[in-house]
């Protein structure tokens, strides 16, 4: 014979798987970016904010990874092309592009910027590549969608806290 369950007991079942399918969810998802020509994954804890491009001026004597500097919101914020930084071609910058605002618990008032945003992925969707050594601190765990295409785990704590990173100057 089935249990019977009143409508209030019920509703809170609901709620309780609710809830508990929206924290896995959380945990799971992955900010999904195209920095030059790869693909990478962003813990969402890890970014205060995705903006368009504002007007960047350049400062001298940098790197030239690092673009300079926008104003957002009367703050200045420092702004590194991520893709020359790791070794590539610097950013074009186009409609796409987008600043992803670092959490200023990892570094405050700094900013990557991306070729494009490719939504969020979910872990789970992905099949994760045996780990290959590197000596990038930044680089986490590499993953393939169903599709084929591969997918790298940013570290941004990592990147935020390596001294090539927060030397923006040429010495």
């Amino acid at each position: 014979m089935a249990k019977r369950v009143s409508l209030r007991e019920y509703q809170e079942g609901v709620v309780a798987r609710l809830q508990s399918a929206a924290a896995v969810a959380q945990v799971d998802a992955r900010l999904g970016v195209q920095i030059g020509g790869r693909n990478w994954l962003v813990d969402l804890a890890d970014v205060a904010e995705v903006m368009p491009v504002p007007v960047i001026a350049g400062v001298p004597l940098a790197h030239s990874w690092f673009r300079g500097v926008a104003n957002i919101r009367g703050n200045l914020v420092s702004v590194v092309d991520a893709a020359a930084f790791f070794g590539e071609a610097s950013l074009a910058l186009n409609p796409a592009s987008r600043l992803l605002l670092i959490q200023p618990r990892l570094l405050p008032h700094a900013a990557i910027l991306v070729s494009r945003m490719l939504g969020l992925k979910h872990l789970a969707d992905l099949q994760e590549e045996p780990q290959q050594a590197s000596d990038v601190p930044w680089l986490g765990p590499c993953y393939r969608d169903a599709a084929g295409g591969s997918w790298h785990i940013l570290n941004v704590n990592e990147l935020a806290s390596t001294p090539a990173f927060l030397q923006a100057g040429i010495a």
